[in-house]
């Protein structure tokens, strides 16, 4: 009988990780080896619906108002039922909210043989230093822990994690969610995009959500007040959605960027918008563990600019995919992005190297195996500690 996953989701929001929590879904599903099961603790998201296409149409709901009152109590009880119900093997959750709930609820559920999976996906700088101790409660109760990066790894450690526990799995990338439609033309794509199609501009990008500052598309645009005036012809797209763009929409007129900078919003058609622009970039000046948005650059084939936060030196090869910069450096960010735009063809080596690299170390192929390696290792301990413990209780009955 094939052993039972439980796979937590904060959300089906347009995220990286849970992007990668239901592409996870589908990859381990399709595998064959494990019966996969979804959760949430909020089912609302537009992930929801890719989630149902793939078969995962039965996925209980806890949904949370505080960790410190009688629902949350509940809905451990509930998770915890769940879990015995359906004879879950494997319970693994994805970030700081599923972690404390899903490692709660498996340790009540305490089925005998069952592994519990954490995992953080963000270097430091957001938690309080109240969630950090709570999180570290949840790692506690876990079996091993999964880091995205092995930034992540080393910051774990440093807080207290023994290492043992630890394993790096990086994100795994489809490479044909960045194929764009083959039929359709550059023009095409850019009307499709909201964009200008008069064939005058050479596009510079940015996909990050706009709900936090850690993003820092501030400096991506005074990056390209730089770049303008070097390059005339540059032009800026800032696909994201959140609080944030009504300010960044401001700094960009305040910059005299105004005709420049286009912000899409939420991108539906993020490989149209890649297969027309020339740099991609990231300019995160805070947590950031293993960047989904980088990979997706470099499975597009585009030369990548980004900050060194998290992982982006595991991703970025320095000179030969793109560029690594210091936080918060514009006039770096500039540099960079400007010596790419005058050297179209060494931009076009960088980002064909990078879909090599992305092939070779970020593949979902990669992923899965790591992952489904790690689950059968714990189970084997499982099962052997159990086993031990059948024969000691044998034993103390016979000696009685």
């Amino acid at each position: 009988m094939k052993p039972n996953v439980l796979l937590f989701i904060d959300s089906f929001a347009q995220g990286g990780t849970e992007r990668q929590v239901v592409q996870l879904a589908r990859l381990l599903s399709e595998s064959g080896r494990y019966r996969i099961h979804l959760a949430c603790l909020s089912g609302e998201g537009v992930l929801r619906a890719e989630a149902e296409r793939y078969g995962f149409t039965d996925i209980p709901e806890f949904p949370l108002t505080s960790f410190y009152d009688r629902n949350m109590l509940a809905q451990l009880r509930r998770c915890a039922a769940l879990i015995r119900e359906r004879e879950i093997d494997i319970v693994e959750t994805h970030d700081f909210y599923t972690n404390i709930f899903g490692m709660t609820a498996a340790a009540l559920a305490r089925r005998r043989g069952s592994a519990r999976i954490a995992s953080r996906r963000e270097t430091d700088g957001t938690k309080t230093r109240k969630q950090k101790w709570v999180q570290q409660r949840a790692f506690a109760l876990a079996d091993a822990i999964v880091a995205n990066a092995e930034a992540v790894r080393r910051e774990l450690i440093r807080d207290g994690v023994p290492a043992a526990k630890i394993q790096t799995i990086y994100n795994g990338m489809d490479t044909s969610r960045v194929a764009p439609r083959p039929d359709l033309r550059r023009a095409d794509a850019l009307k499709l995009l909201g964009l200008p199609s008069d064939g005058a501009q050479r596009f510079v990008s940015i996909v990050a959500n706009m709900r936090h500052a850690n993003k820092d598309q501030a400096t991506f645009l005074r990056a390209a007040r730089r770049v303008a005036d070097d390059v005339p012809e540059a032009a800026f797209v800032l696909a994201g959605e959140g609080e944030l763009r009504e300010s960044l929409v401001a700094l960009a007129a305040e910059l005299g960027l105004a005709e420049r900078a286009f912000f899409t919003g939420r991108c539906a058609d993020v490989p149209e918008l890649l297969a027309v622009s020339e740099v991609c970039v990231l300019s995160s000046n805070g947590t950031e563990g293993f960047s989904n948005s980088i990979i997706e650059y470099m499975a597009a084939a585009r030369p990548v600019v980004a900050t060194d936060i998290g992982g982006a030196r595991e991703a970025v090869v320095e000179g030969e995919t793109g560029y690594v910069v210091q936080p918060g450096d514009d006039a770096a960010l500039a540099e960079r992005i400007v010596s790419l735009l005058r050297d179209p063809e060494r931009a076009r080596r960088m980002g064909a190297r990078g879909l090599e690299v992305v092939k070779e170390k970020f593949s979902c192929a990669a992923q899965v195996e790591s992952v489904e390696s790690l689950y059968e290792r714990l189970l084997s301990e499982k099962r052997a500690a159990a086993e031990t413990g059948i024969e000691a209780s044998a034993r103390q009955e016979g000696a009685r």
